[in-house]
């Protein structure tokens, strides 16, 4: 159990660092993208303020700590990082500007006409700016400072540049003074303000983002068999110390199999948990299994005694029916049989109730089986009266059922002095069906124990009054195992009144 609880730990764990590992990367990648977007954006607003002159991309300041290119639209390079030697990823593999071809002297001319003076540009006040150390601050703005905002003056030329709204992402490598590194790359287009449109690739270094993720999964890495040790452990005392009461139970539970003692009981803990349950719900049925086990006991030692005495009465007959003929009781001998044979019956019926048998069931009209039964015992000592409703039907077994109106019957038949009556109604939504006697009745104190197996009342144990104490018995496990119930009472006249109730057959 401590192992898999702790393999469990090691799955979560690296699972959950394994999804760090990925936040960690995602987050550190989005602010590199960030900055190489801020960069970019940086530089084309320097690009779009700045006035247009030969001199705009020569003398642009890109960050010295970043890959950056300014190239025109079909891939020119225009500027780039002081110390850029590699770069791959942004579509333009130059990395330096190539210098312009030398410019021819003029050819002399014949005598130069007279030119009006040349009026101020743009561009003049802009060399007149160097000249005199005026201006520069617009003209050359350092992106790696941060971002310069030069909005046009109201002597500037009015063009205005513009930056693309779209910012294109992309990953890559760059060697920056002899360091080559991964990068994420920003692409913007500006427009400056003589209407040329340049592209500008800018980089940020995942040094930080590489570094931060491999120290976090080496920490982790570094804890993570500390860490499991000290759950193993953990997890292995709680589970001794929880299961220490299983383990009880379980030797108390060898000990009691090897021993075949029923009576012992396992350790009960005081808690009141899901073991503490285990060890009541053990020892309720080692309680019932005992009374089983006691009551099978019973009910073989019963059996044999009761088997005995037929068999030895049957044998002694006809030991002297063979020795002296003239001296056979053939009655005697029948009877004998005929209650070997009852009692044989009643047995295989009750172990094929206990093995949980169940026949075939249909719709039987309990008052028909009544009145069919009386029929048959039209003859004998005491009168049966029968009263049955019409159409009482239940759901069942009809020889099992005969047999428990057969049996109410012949105790009835057995008790009584004079008088015994059967009948059969419906009642609160069930089938009852009653038998009474005007014999001297059931004392209070027995009305249940006479529904045990092989029990006889005192006044009942001659073998010439009664059977062998079966027949109750079976009567209540087939009402029982029928959803019904059979209770014993007093009836009107005295006697025993016993009241089987039914559940009445479905629709």
């Amino acid at each position: 159990m401590s192992l898999g609880a702790t393999a469990v730990v090691a799955i979560a764990l690296v699972a959950a660092g394994i999804a760090v590992l990925v936040s960690l990367r995602t987050n550190l990648t989005g602010q590199a993208q960030t900055q190489a977007d801020d960069t970019a954006r940086r530089v084309a607003l320097t690009i779009a303020t700045r006035k247009p002159d030969t001199t705009l991309y020569t003398r642009l300041r890109l960050p010295e700590d970043a890959p950056m290119q300014v190239t025109t639209e079909d891939g020119r390079l225009l500027a780039a990082s002081k110390d850029l030697e590699k770069i791959s990823g942004t579509g333009v593999a130059a990395v330096s500007v190539p210098r312009p071809p030398a410019a021819a002297p003029p050819s002399p001319s014949p005598s130069p006409s007279p030119s009006p003076s040349p009026s101020p540009t743009a561009g003049d006040d802009d060399s007149g700016g160097d000249r005199h150390g005026r201006g520069r601050g617009r003209g050359s703005d350092d992106t790696s400072g941060g971002s310069h905002s030069a909005s046009p003056t109201p002597n500037d030329d009015p063009a205005a540049g513009t930056i693309a709204n779209t910012v294109r992402h992309g990953a890559g490598r760059a060697t920056l003074g002899g360091r080559t590194a991964d990068y994420r790359f920003a692409t913007v287009k500006a427009t400056d303000r003589s209407g040329r449109t340049v592209v500008i690739h800018a980089g940020a270094s995942l040094a930080a983002e590489k570094g931060a993720v491999a120290t976090t999964a080496v920490a982790m890495l570094a804890g993570l068999p500390a860490l499991l040790l000290v759950v193993a452990g953990a997890t292995w005392l709680v589970t001794r110390r929880a299961l220490a009461p299983v383990e009880g139970i379980r030797r108390e539970m060898a000990a009691i199999t090897a021993s075949e003692d029923l009576s012992r009981r396992v350790p009960e803990p005081a808690t009141r948990d899901e073991v503490a349950r285990l060890a009541r719900t053990t020892n309720r049925t080692l309680t019932a299994l005992e009374a089983a086990v006691e009551r099978q006991r019973r009910f073989v030692a019963d059996a044999s005694h009761e088997l005995r005495n037929p068999i030895a009465s049957l044998r002694t007959q006809l030991e002297v029916g063979s020795a002296y003929p003239q001296l056979l009781d053939l009655s005697g001998a029948v009877e004998d049989t005929e209650r070997l044979q009852q009692l044989a019956g009643d047995l295989l019926l009750l172990a094929r109730l206990d093995a949980g048998e169940r026949p075939a069931w249909r719709r039987v009209d309990l008052g028909e089986l009544v009145h069919e039964e009386v029929r048959r015992r039209a003859g004998d000592r005491i009168p049966v009266t029968a009263d049955a409703e019409p159409r009482c039907e239940v759901d069942g077994s009809p020889g099992q059922l005969a047999r428990v109106v057969g049996n109410l019957l012949d105790n009835a038949q057995r008790h009584a002095r004079g008088e015994v009556t059967v009948s059969v109604r419906r009642q609160g939504g069930r089938v009852v069906l009653t038998v009474g006697d005007d014999g001297d009745g059931v004392p209070e104190s027995e009305r249940e124990r006479i529904f045990e197996r092989f029990v006889r009342l005192d006044d009942a144990r001659s073998r010439d009054d009664g059977g062998a104490g079966l027949g109750l018995a079976i009567a209540r496990d087939v009402a029982q195992r029928h959803g019904g119930t059979l209770t014993a009472g007093v009836s009107r006249s005295g006697g025993a009144l016993f009241e089987l109730c039914l559940p009445p057959a479905r629709p």
